[in-house]
């Protein structure tokens, strides 16, 4: 609940008369948290959870530098810690967990890299320690949970789920109400455009289509209905490639839509507006437009000024 309401992992007290007791509650507390997760089996509550147990652990090891090196072996992290305080890390390590990282600073070519290692200051390690463990938990999740445990589990994954529907609603672009096509940013619009006039899109721009669509919360036959408008459209075609970018096909939650940079790119990031120019994700441009669209504060761009070619 911590992670999905506050983001982070709740502090206990470990101190007092209850001490003994709380440190018990405490260890016990991460097993039946990874239960609960397991249990409810979804993407963002997994994501959600093995981050906030990453930061919880960057904030303890700022108060506890012995330990530093006992959770990089644990980690299996190639590093090794220097006199003056800062770390070596190998830089296949430091690629691998600092590649969520967009920030300038954490580029390689940014840092100072000697005979293989990169050599970083304490707080920034544990930033990448941070990132080893939240990818060892997420890849840790689901466990399977015995079938005569999850009665047991029954109201607290009930209480989790309701809330965890709440913040999917608030997270959704679309606020948990229906696509509006007013929304769409202008390169979402133009790829539309082109599909409906049966033009043959590259596989880049089907891919931000259908990606970008299906994080909307569009399924497959409301994705498939806008190519369907092709001339040639082709379903035995078109089916194979969907499922596979919304990962219906190997059961996963699909691929995330490309950034703009990314759109830039592969060279169909067409007619930019204004808005286009603040923002760094086409799900950010319908997030904006859909809430001043429901504030009435700036009203959306009418279907008639989508492209027609």
């Amino acid at each position: 609940m911590g992670a999905l309401e506050h983001h982070e992992i709740p502090d206990a007290s470990l101190i007092g008369t209850a001490q003994e007791y709380n440190r018990l509650m405490e260890v016990l507390s991460y097993p039946y948290a990874r239960m609960l997760v397991s249990v409810i089996n979804d993407r963002l509550l997994t994501k959600k959870y093995a981050l906030a147990e990453a930061v919880r652990m960057n904030t303890l090891l700022r108060q506890d530098r012995d330990s530093v090196p006992a959770v990089t072996a644990e980690l299996e992290v190639n590093a090794l810690s220097n006199p003056d305080g800062t770390v070596n890390i190998h830089f296949a390590d430091f690629l691998r967990f600092s590649c969520i990282l967009k920030a300038v600073e954490w580029k390689l070519i940014n840092m100072d890299v000697r005979n293989g290692y990169v050599r970083l200051e304490g707080d920034k390690f544990d930033r990448l320690l941070q990132n080893a463990l939240q990818n060892r938990i997420e890849d840790e999740l689901p466990r399977p949970v015995p079938e005569q445990f999850r009665p047991a589990l029954q109201a607290d994954t009930d209480h989790i789920g309701i809330v965890l529907a709440e913040a999917k609603r608030r997270l959704s672009p679309t606020g948990g109400e229906a696509v509006q096509d007013a929304y769409l940013p202008p390169c979402i619009r133009a790829i539309i455009a082109s599909a409906q006039a049966g033009m043959n899109l590259p596989h880049s721009a089907r891919f931000a289509l259908v990606s970008f669509l299906h994080a909307l919360g569009m399924d497959y036959d409301q994705i498939v209905g806008v190519f369907a408008q092709s001339p040639d459209f082709d379903e035995s075609v078109s089916a194979y490639q969907i499922k596979h970018i919304t990962g219906e096909l190997n059961g996963t939650e699909g691929y995330t839509p490309p950034e703009c940079g990314t759109m830039k790119t592969n060279g169909i990031c067409f007619n930019p507006d204004e808005l286009c120019e603040h923002i760094h994700h086409p799900l950010n441009y319908y997030r904006i437009r859909a809430r001043d669209g429901r504030s009435g504060s700036v009203p959306p761009a009418s279907p008639a000024e989508l492209p027609k070619d």
